[in-house]
């Protein structure tokens, strides 16, 4: 099985730095011409299914790339959703007095968020769930959290903060189990043609 994981492309709350947690999301001008390049990338893979979150920013990406795989299915699964940030999410960091290079999870409560075993078993479920599936290549696509939560249960790695941020419209790509690829973006280098 061949796994291609992608994170949607920048929002306006990402510009703002507001959390977003299960919010949907508005893909920005930019975020909308990343996806568009994302498209232009995987335009040519073999791709059997794709699955994306349920999240208006990545369901817009989805659709964007599935533009070029007409034939194919687009289904939507909550467990792609990102981790959810309960009084935080429509939140900045700042409005909880959190330092911007911190992550949320450090100054919440057990109750104020979806917790890193919470959160780090529902990858492992995602994983198991797309694992038992018949297609062959199928592209994810989802949220920068859920994505790092995937990529740990993936290479055996519980503390997701080991994980480096993923980017926006970054791709990632596993054979097997085997990592291939991991937080790719050179399809948004300006030098990059994909045709």
């Amino acid at each position: 099985m061949r796994l291609i994981i992608t994170r949607h492309g920048e929002t306006e709350e990402n510009k703002a730095g507001i959390k977003q947690g299960h919010l949907p999301g508005t893909l920005s001008e930019l975020g909308v011409r990343q996806a568009e390049k994302l498209a232009e990338r995987l335009k040519d893979e073999k791709i059997d299914l794709i699955i994306s979150s349920d999240l208006a920013r990545a369901l817009d990406t989805a659709k964007i790339i599935a533009k070029f795989h007409p034939d194919v299915d687009l289904i939507l699964n909550e467990k792609l959703r990102e981790r959810y940030f309960g009084k935080f999410q429509g939140k900045t960091k700042k409005e909880f007095g959190i330092p911007s290079h911190l992550p949320v999870s450090d100054f919440a409560g057990d109750d104020d968020i979806e917790s890193d075993k919470d959160f780090f078993s529902r990858g492992g479920d995602l994983i198991r769930e797309v694992i038992g599936r018949p297609e062959e290549n199928i592209l994810l696509i989802g949220h920068g959290g859920i994505i790092k939560s995937i990529i740990g249960n993936l290479l055996g790695i519980e503390n997701l903060k080991e994980i480096e941020g993923l980017k926006n419209t970054s791709v990632s790509i596993f054979e097997y189990g085997e990592m291939k690829l991991l937080n790719c973006v050179r399809h948004l280098d300006e030098d990059t043609d994909f045709r």
